[in-house]
């Protein structure tokens, strides 16, 4: 973003949005200037160079992997932390203490949800190729729509239609917060992903519905998801538009 100079450097993989793209959402929508920093060229010492140099060395604690932000000496990692820590920052979560507990506690399953999407297509191991599990891939993508993925879905529908305050667009609190961020871009890959399986639960989530297109026409969203900093959905990252996955609920 444009500005005097970064306040914060994010350091994630460069071709995918994957974990890092909720911590992009949140500076996006704070309106921060951010240096994206593996995503500059490796001769303006950006690249993933850069990123596993983070790693190994630097101010603050050690993080194991990222995404990883920088402010000034303090280093965090670790997606929902970074999330909660930079809302509270940039007004985009509650000053009430309990709220931020309950958005912490929403963020942390959004995380949860986010792993077993992952993990659909990746059953047997991290380090080996989704063609190298395939099979065993598909059997997971399948209890994932049936199961697991309405499980996660009809909590979170449940929670924004318990929020009277949120007006029927928000999961926490009476105004918009990293949570509902972090819900708009899960729906997204969910629709990437696994969009036969989210057209039959779709009908089944106005509340999540109303909170998606909410957070789409949120003009800070709209300029960013328009411009070279988003980065697409893609087959490197954890939603993943693989055919053979894409699969309906067993009960159609």
């Amino acid at each position: 973003m444009a500005g005097n100079g970064p306040s914060y450097s994010l350091y994630y993989w460069p071709g995918l949005p994957g974990r890092g793209e909720f911590v992009r959402l949140v500076l996006e929508q704070a309106g921060v200037d951010y240096d994206d920093v593996a995503r500059r060229p490796e001769a303006r010492g950006g690249g993933v160079p850069a990123m596993l140099s983070r790693l190994r060395e630097g101010p603050g604690l050690r993080p194991l992997a990222p995404p990883i932000i920088e402010h000034g000496t303090r280093t965090l990692a670790q997606m929902p932390n970074i999330c909660a820590w930079l809302a509270a920052r940039h007004g985009l979560v509650a000053d009430d203490e309990d709220v931020r507990a309950e958005a912490l506690q929403l963020q942390l399953t959004i995380a949860d949800l986010v792993t077993e999407a992952h993990d659909t297509h990746h059953p047997l191991g991290k380090g080996a190729y989704y063609e190298q599990q395939q099979e065993a891939a598909i059997a997971n993508a399948q209890q994932f729509v049936d199961a697991r993925m309405p499980k996660f879905l009809r909590y979170f529908e449940a929670v924004v239609q318990a929020n009277d305050a949120g007006g029927g667009h928000h999961l926490v609190g009476d105004r918009l917060s990293y949570v509902d961020l972090s819900m708009n871009h899960v729906l997204h890959g969910l629709t990437y992903a696994f969009g036969r399986a989210l057209s039959v639960y779709e009908p089944q989530l106005p509340g999540l519905m109303a909170l998606r297109d909410h957070v789409d026409a949120l003009p800070r969203l709209v300029a960013y998801r328009a411009s070279s900093r988003c980065i697409a959905f893609n087959e490197d990252g954890i939603f993943r538009a693989y055919p053979p996955l894409n699969l309906l609920p067993s009960s159609q």
